[in-house]
């Protein structure tokens, strides 16, 4: 079963990467994991790519992880810090391919929707 297991790092402001290991056979969402992990993501909307307040930076680990879809690439348009490697948290359904990816929250202080 160890197999259904990925690990996921999360990059802290000072450089520090937290591992944070889930798993992918209960369809949970990045946002789920951050936010059981006590990462500060609010979720305003639910998941439903409504608020932004999952944004975060895929540091590493997006090449091999499936596009943003259209209904989050407009969500991120809002935003008045987006990057290249920017995705919803709630859009990223945890998988296989995302094992070792390096994300940076930065949804802390924008999103107050």
């Amino acid at each position: 079963m160890a197999d259904d297991l990925i690990t996921i790092f999360v990059e802290e402001e000072n450089g520090e990467r937290r591992s944070i290991e889930a798993p992918t056979d209960v369809q949970l969402s990045l946002m789920e994991l951050l936010k059981a992990s006590d990462y500060p993501v609010q979720a305003t909307c639910g998941g439903m790519a409504l608020c932004a307040t999952c944004h975060v930076e895929v540091v590493e680990g997006d090449d091999s992880y499936k596009e943003a879809t259209d209904p989050e690439l407009d969500m991120l348009d809002t935003l008045p810090e987006v990057t290249d490697a920017s995705r919803l948290a709630c859009q990223m359904r945890l998988a296989d391919d995302m094992d070792g990816m390096v994300v940076r929250i930065l949804a802390s202080e924008e999103a107050e929707y």
